[in-house]
């Protein structure tokens, strides 16, 4: 007899009147709304500016959840094109079914996008998000548990999760290995070592994104040997596996190449960005090429008195006549390099 075990929910979907509330879909949002502020926060704090996360997520989230869904359906596809199947199945995504591969690849591309669109490089707008990612994925998952879906091997563990018949291999309630949770808690993993290793060691140029997928890879590829949901298996091991083990291939290489190529961190991420203390950033115009820019639109600028500010028109006004004829003559374009307005 089970002393504990973790309780599914027994229904994932709560009516508000004829609006449905899900589970799964609740999960996905908050884990969306997480990533969006965290990697906001981050991209103040790279030199960027407030709103700009939120701006490129417009792209990036709809992208990666139509790459989700398509890897899960392309991947699984017997339930919907298969013998039997329902391809109008393949749009109710409410009931489960994201392949992070796909949300990824295809939520970079949106990403992209939408830093093209800024003029923002996208190795650094990766590097501020990714660990908000890794905490999406950690409550991301949590759509698994009320669904009762891609659990792991049947066990008697204290922290097992009980499967109602309905949803279980067996077809008898049991209690089974809640990976939805194993992956949970180590996305928060990846998520702080991420977060450590980018204030240690200043990661730039996409190095922090690829140790996020570096630690997500190497955690997904014990957690899916675990599952007994169906797969594609090639030599014996989930198709899953097989791409985890590739995936941080790849990333582990990045890194070692990344760091050696290009060392350090991007010194401006975003074009006319405000750094902390409010002044102008290196791409921005300072205030003489403010006051330049004013003065060739045909607006009066202002001049720096004793007192302070003063109106140029009016100190000119006092001037003696060779004085104000040298005012003048700087006015038209005679004055040094060095005293003109600077325009970028």
């Amino acid at each position: 007899m089970d002393l504990a075990y973790i309780p599914s929910p027994s229904d994932g979907v709560w009516h508000l009147g004829p609006l449905p509330l899900r589970g799964y879909a609740l999960a996905i949002l908050l884990g969306i709304f997480v990533a969006i502020w965290l990697g906001g926060r981050r991209w103040i704090a790279r030199g960027g500016r407030p709103g700009t996360v939120a701006d490129i997520a417009i792209w990036a989230v709809p992208f990666g959840l139509v790459g989700g869904r398509l890897y899960h359906v392309v991947t699984t596809y017997e339930p919907y094109f298969g013998e039997g199947g329902d391809w109008v199945k393949a749009f109710e995504i409410w009931e489960g079914g994201l392949g992070i591969w796909g949300a990824i690849a295809m939520g970079a591309l949106g990403a992209w996008i939408g830093c093209r669109r800024r003029g923002i490089p996208i190795p650094a707008y990766a590097d501020a998000v990714a660990p908000g990612i890794a905490l999406a994925q950690a409550l991301g998952r949590w759509g698994n548990w009320f669904n009762q879906e891609l659990y792991g091997k049947q066990t008697d563990v204290s922290w097992a999760v009980e499967i109602d018949a309905e949803h279980s291999v067996t077809g008898t309630a049991e209690t089974f290995h809640p990976t939805f949770l194993y992956e949970s808690l180590w996305c928060i993993g990846v998520a702080l070592l991420v977060i450590w290793a980018d204030r240690r060691f200043r990661l730039g140029h996409g190095r922090a994104f690829a140790l996020y997928v570096a630690g997500y890879t190497a955690g997904r590829g014990w957690i899916e040997y675990l599952r007994v949901d169906e797969a594609h298996e090639v030599l014996g091991l989930r198709l899953n596996v097989w791409t985890s083990i590739l995936v941080f291939a790849a990333a582990v290489l990045y890194i070692v190449v990344s760091a050696k190529k290009r060392p350090g961190r991007e010194e401006v991420v975003e074009p006319a960005a405000p750094d902390e203390s409010g002044a102008p950033g290196k791409d921005a115009p300072g205030a003489a090429g403010k006051a330049g820019a004013d003065a060739k639109d045909g607006e009066p600028g202002e001049a720096a008195g004793p007192d302070g500010p003063g109106d140029a028109s009016g100190a000119a006004g006092e001037q003696e006549p060779a004085t104000a004829g040298a005012a003048e003559a700087k006015t038209a374009g005679d004055a040094p390099a060095g005293e003109r307005g600077r325009h970028t």
